[in-house]
């Protein structure tokens, strides 16, 4: 069996799944991205606003997220209830409680 180089075959599809925003903020494919917040006086994220001027409560977030009209988040299970969060990349300026509040 041939051997494998499996870093290179996970850069490839890193490399095909990265998303580039155009002149105005737009993410390529459609996608809008998450570029303020709203939070409630206990810190929880309660609203969000995108690149093209949306503000979207929590439920229509969480459900634009899972129908994948919103770049870089993620939508898990976690304590009985779907929970909307950013991609995990390392980059702890661009989660999402740590966006700028509007």
């Amino acid at each position: 069996m041939p051997e494998k180089d499996f870093e290179q075959i996970y850069n490839e599809y890193r490399t095909q799944h990265e998303q580039q925003p155009d002149a105005k903020g737009n993410i390529a494919d459609g996608k809008d991205q998450i570029v303020a917040v709203r939070k409630n006086d206990d810190g929880d994220l309660i609203a969000f606003k995108t690149n093209s001027g949306k503000e979207l409560d929590y439920i229509t977030a969480l459900d634009e997220a899972k129908a994948g009209k919103l770049a870089h988040v993620d939508v898990f299970h976690k304590y009985g209830r779907d929970i909307i969060r950013s991609e995990p990349d390392g980059i702890t300026e661009n989660n999402l409680g740590n966006l700028p509040e509007f």
